[in-house]
């Protein structure tokens, strides 16, 4: 089959999922074609040649903007196939009924994907299975300069990304990996990995970001990498994401990163609020975070918090809380504004649709979105998160300190009772001067912008 292989999103990285659904297709014989809308338009040309099209789907902005692809690719060549893969290829089970698609796979993708490309039976697939992993296949990919790069000492460097694992041994209600992945971990070999860290640094990367949903669920694993990329490439540095829980649970790691090369860890705080940590069932407090930065901090590593301003119990309080705690930690250069307009999502399977405290504020599926409908009990919650969102948007492209510097006032204008705020760094002090930072500005749970969608315009 002549297989056309598409990505939309995968957070300013060159698209790892393509690649590595490329490696396969092509060991198994197929003909295959990449596209990034990401950075380029969608060819006329390439969905003409294709036989079938396959859309890689790993995070919520990915699903949304991939629906938009597909309905393009429909409207164009109604008859040709189409194959939803990735993380959130389960929010798109009835796409395939509605007619948009005619198979997913989630999970282990990439001998879905060939059996899809294959002729076998068109359906919805969750595949766990272990397999041989290729490397993945990345020269039909655009270049690496045209996706983020990382910021650091006053120059901008080239980043890869590269996964050691998939899954993950936790099930935080509203994460879309254990809807997936049920608490399994699936560690990259190691062979793989550095073979890709090697072809990706001879393509000039000198910073590589570790896709893992959490770069600690196989420590010894994680250990092993992340001491051979050191050992084969000393002057390269990365970045993983690592929870709260494992930071604290392996201390002895911390010194381990450091020395490695880590320029920051990317750890999902989400609320400054201990009740609302526990629904979603973080396996942390805010205490934890508050301990954490200082950890990192005492081994020259800075934290890069991943925050869940809104949701259905958070008070206006609380988000004056996560500003004040983003000040008191000396955090404001080290989170990325659009953090701060995060609205929880609950794609359909959600584990949170179990729960009484989520199901009471549900207000109906809507299939556009790809997941349900919840208002707060307090209107003006809503209405301060479609005005942090709007002023988040608009300041793409400028600082974090200036963003910050508006959300804070705009947080503050709804809670004008509200105790003055903390000192900068009265709790802890980050280092002086420019903090390592990769420049996508964007975030994988954020809604799709204008500026995601403007390439699609000639498909839809």
């Amino acid at each position: 089959m002549k297989v056309l292989v598409v990505s939309t999103y995968e957070l300013g990285h060159q698209p790892l999922s393509v690649a590595s659904a490329t490696a396969s297709l092509l060991a198994a014989g197929h003909e295959v074609r990449c596209a990034d809308v990401a950075v380029d338009m969608l060819s006329v040309d390439d969905v003409d040649w294709a036989e079938g099209v396959a859309l890689s789907v790993p995070m919520h902005t990915a699903m949304r903007l991939a629906v938009r692809v597909a309905g393009g690719v429909r409207g164009r060549r109604a008859g040709l196939p189409l194959c939803f893969f990735g993380l959130y290829a389960v929010a798109a089970a009835d796409l395939t009924a509605g007619g948009r698609g005619d198979a997913i796979v989630a999970g282990e993708f990439e001998p879905g994907v060939v059996a899809w490309a294959g002729g076998a039976d068109a359906g919805a697939a969750v595949q766990l299975g272990r397999f041989d992993a290729r490397v993945p296949e990345r020269r039909f990919l655009p270049d690496l300069g045209r996706y983020a790069h990382l910021a650091v000492d006053g120059e901008l460097r080239l980043v890869g990304s590269v996964a050691a694992s998939r899954g993950c041994s936790h099930r935080c209600r509203h994460c879309p990996v254990p809807v997936v992945y049920d608490g399994r971990v699936r560690p990259v070999a190691e062979d793989v990995v550095l073979a890709d860290i090697h072809q990706l640094v001879a393509a000039g990367a000198r910073h590589i970001s570790f896709a893992d949903p959490d770069f600690l669920n196989a420590p010894h694993h994680a250990r092993r990498v992340m001491a051979a990329v050191h050992d084969h490439y000393p002057g390269t540095t990365f970045d993983a994401t690592i929870k709260v829980e494992h930071l604290l649970r392996y201390p002895e790691v911390l010194p381990e990163l450091a020395e490695a090369g880590c320029a920051f860890v990317v750890s999902a705080f989400e609320s400054v609020n201990d009740r609302i940590l526990a629904v979603l069932d973080k396996g942390h407090t805010v205490a934890d975070m508050s301990e954490v930065v200082i950890a990192l901090r005492a081994h020259g590593i800075e934290v890069r918090p991943s925050w869940l301003p809104f949701t259905p119990w958070t008070t206006l309080d609380d988000v004056v809380g996560l500003v004040d705690f983003v000040v008191a930690h000396d955090l404001v250069a080290n989170v990325d504004p659009v953090q701060y307009s995060v609205r929880l999502l609950v794609p359909d399977g959600s584990l949170l649709l179990a729960g009484p405290a989520m199901t009471a504020h549900l207000a109906g599926y809507d299939p556009a979105r790809l997941g349900w409908n919840w208002s707060h009990p307090d209107p003006a919650v809503d209405h301060l998160q479609v005005e942090v969102a709007a002023l988040v948007e608009a300041g793409i492209g400028q600082g974090p300190e200036e963003t910050f510097a508006q959300v804070e006032a705009l947080v503050r204008s709804y809670v004008p009772e509200a105790p003055a705020p903390p000192p900068r760094g009265a709790v802890s002090a980050g280092p002086e001067g420019e903090r390592a930072r990769l420049t996508e500005p964007w975030f994988c749970c954020s809604e799709p912008t204008e500026a995601q969608l403007a390439p699609l315009a000639p498909f839809v």
